[in-house]
């Protein structure tokens, strides 16, 4: 394997070209195309509102792409297992599915925050963390031929402290944020003594596709938990951007607390959602408005969502300041299935595998996650006879299972699982028929290869 090309530089400043990351950060993960990576030090001695940590960013680009129309930002949370858990995010399959869609990269950032250390210092991008975003952009760019990121719009995911700071980025430019998702964390929009200024929100903020996301044992039904001050802080940011005339909704999930749970079958088609309705035909023109007319409605009742069912805007009586915004049917539909019981439907098979290579006995492919309901896992068949599962059982303490494997950060584990299997036995010098499916995390096969 080729060196991984990464370029580190020192706050603005190119210190090498070719290097390894260093600890307590060190990645094993190739950044070869279609994967690129920048790394940034921390200065010696950083200025009022510097970065003060070094981040790495690592962009995934749909292969064929020839204008990038936008990127998808998967930002983790607080702490140093959190952050580590960042350097995974551009080789997710599921959320490579919905880049690939709209012809967006797809980033992941890691700020190596050391154990214990104040997450502020990043997770509030006015402390540098927007700087040194923008500024991975134009070296990304520059060092995958695609300039246009330095000006393409944004998708937002964040989660605890990522969702701080996907809240922030949105507030402070609007205008390039075509969504985001805010998974138990959101940005201070009023004044609390002892905590970070609160955002000014502008009438361009209140455009920007917004849905606050936590768990039920994060103070919906927890009161007592380590977070349970959770749902105070969504609420009061909910009501506050609401108030305004803010596109925001709230999703309740009914059974995790702080991790990210089964949130990525409903984030991604919100996403995608607005991501249809937003990005311009024409790399460089302005987002679009979300369109008039076909918006749901819902009421804000944290303790009863799965109870209530959205309506039309037209249609739904109650105080609008207090109800749920959802982008569409389709989307209010499937919140009414993730607010009961996560189990947002899918009735599409996922995409069948490619590029099936047998050499001997060894057996290599790729596949594309299934949008909706992302990879589950493959089926192997020799012969018209099945052999194996990968996995042969699906293990995720978060949610559902998945081909990849979740961390509490909704990212991949490492070390990345391969698609590749070992025949043991396919017997001395017979010919063999191999085929494989795709299954989705809906128990939907695919057609096979």
């Amino acid at each position: 394997m080729r060196t991984p090309f990464i370029l580190t530089v020192v706050l603005g400043t190119i210190t090498a070209a070719i290097t390894a990351p260093v600890a307590p950060y060190e990645n094993p993960l190739a950044a070869e195309p279609p994967y690129y990576r920048v790394r940034y030090e921390a200065p010696a001695e950083p200025k009022e509102g510097e970065l003060i940590y070094p981040v790495s960013y690592t962009i995934w680009i749909p292969p064929g792409v020839e204008t990038l129309r936008g990127l998808i930002v998967h930002q983790h949370g607080c702490g140093e297992g959190s952050c580590k858990s960042g350097q995974t995010g551009a080789y997710d399959l599921h959320w490579q599915a919905l880049a690939k869609k709209h012809d967006c990269a797809l980033m992941g950032p890691s700020y190596e925050q050391p154990d214990k250390a104040d997450c502020q210092k990043w997770c509030d991008p006015r402390q540098g963390s927007d700087a040194a975003f923008q500024k991975a952009l134009a070296d990304l760019g520059k060092m995958s031929g695609h300039p246009e990121l330095t000006t393409a719009p944004w998708a937002l995911w964040g989660h605890s402290g990522g969702g701080h700071w996907a809240g922030g980025i949105s507030l402070l430019h609007p205008e390039r944020v075509a969504a985001a998702w805010l998974r138990s964390g959101v940005p201070p929009v009023a004044a609390v003594e002892g905590k970070p200024a609160p955002y000014t929100i502008t009438a361009g903020a209140t455009t920007v596709p917004l849905m606050c996301n936590l768990g039920t044992k994060e103070g919906v039904t927890d009161k007592e938990g380590r977070f349970a001050g959770v749902s105070a802080g969504v609420e009061t940011f909910f009501k506050t951007m609401r108030a305004e005339g803010s596109l925001v909704g709230v999703s309740v999930d009914p059974l995790s607390s702080h991790d990210c749970g089964n949130q990525r079958y409903l984030a991604i088609p919100w996403l995608d959602a607005c991501l249809a309705a937003r990005l311009p035909e024409k790399a460089g023109d302005p987002l679009k408005a979300m369109p008039k007319g076909e918006s749901w409605l819902a009421p804000l009742d944290l303790e009863a969502q799965g109870k209530v069912a959205p309506l039309p805007e037209s249609n739904f009586v109650g105080p609008l300041e207090s109800s749920v915004w959802l982008p569409n049917e389709a989307i209010a539909r499937a919140w009414s299935s993730y607010v009961k019981d996560t189990a947002v439907p899918d009735t599409t098979p996922p995409p069948a595998p490619t590029d099936l290579v047998v050499k001997g006995n060894e057996l290599t492919w790729e596949c594309e996650a299934d949008l909706e309901s992302g990879l589950a896992g493959f089926v192997i068949e020799r012969d018209g006879v099945v052999i194996a599962k990968l996995p042969e059982k699906g293990t995720n303490p978060f949610g559902r299972p998945v081909f990849q494997n979740l961390s509490y950060s909704d990212s991949p584990t490492q070390p990345l699982v391969g698609m590749r299997y070992t025949d043991p036995a396919p017997g001395s010098g017979k010919a063999h028929r191999y085929r494989i499916i795709a299954v989705n995390t809906v128990g939907l096969e695919s057609k096979s290869e």
